[in-house]
């Protein structure tokens, strides 16, 4: 075998490194597969020890794509904002606004309930989670003279995701709120839920919901 072949056939020190790294140091992405079609450019699993890009996407366009679902979640768990359905203002406040290592380690906590409770990778369970909650089809306002009629349109696969990661946020502040019950604890439920399509999870039935109103507008 000559000493080219030899470097071909064998992994690199470079690549073995990055194969080695884990999200916080536990959860290995490299197993961990999106079986939407439309998903798979949007959901990143960057093997990083802790995703965190302080702030490397922001005010860039489209950089968010390349940014790690984990830190995704931890950034939209920041601002939760009013939970009740009767308020107008969904993710204006959050009692963690601003607390990223707070957040971080809420998502951390909730990967490790989720392994416990099902035995399977984590990351796994939270792609499927985003997958069984992102909408493919929605509504805008159109005007037509002084009438403002609802039309349906597809949804973009960025703003699927986008969709999704807010619902499941929502859906774990309004599992514990005001209710002895952490935050951790209630997004892990609500990442198995959404998993396996609960009906009674928040961010499916919103998910539902929204795909039905889109169906009586076409």
């Amino acid at each position: 075998m000559t000493k080219d072949a030899q470097i071909t056939n064998e992994q690199s020190p470079a690549a073995t490194a990055v194969s080695e790294i884990k999200i916080f140091g536990k959860w290995d992405p490299s197993g961990v597969s999106v079986a939407d079609p439309g998903l798979r450019d949007y959901i990143n699993l960057q093997p990083r020890a802790i995703p965190h890009t302080f702030g490397a996407a922001g005010n860039r366009k489209y950089r968010k794509q390349k940014m790690s679902i984990v830190e995704r979640f931890a950034n939209d768990l920041m601002g939760t904002g009013h939970i009740k359905d009767s308020r107008v203002h969904k993710k204006s406040s959050g009692k963690d606004t601003g607390k990223k290592q707070t957040t971080l380690k809420v998502v951390s906590e909730a990967l490790e309930i989720i392994a416990e409770r099902t035995k399977k990778n984590p990351l796994q369970v939270m792609v499927n989670a985003l997958e069984g909650t992102s909408p493919r089809e929605e509504t805008t306002r159109i005007r037509q003279g002084g009438i403002i009629a609802h039309k349906s349109v597809d949804s973009a696969p960025q703003r699927r995701v986008d969709i999704a990661i807010r619902l499941i946020s929502h859906g774990a502040a309004q599992r514990c709120f005001k209710k002895r019950y952490g935050l951790a604890a209630a997004l892990a439920d609500e990442i198995i839920a959404a998993s396996n399509s609960d009906n009674k999870a928040y961010s499916v039935s919103k998910k539902e919901e929204t795909e039905r109103v889109a169906a009586s507008a076409r």
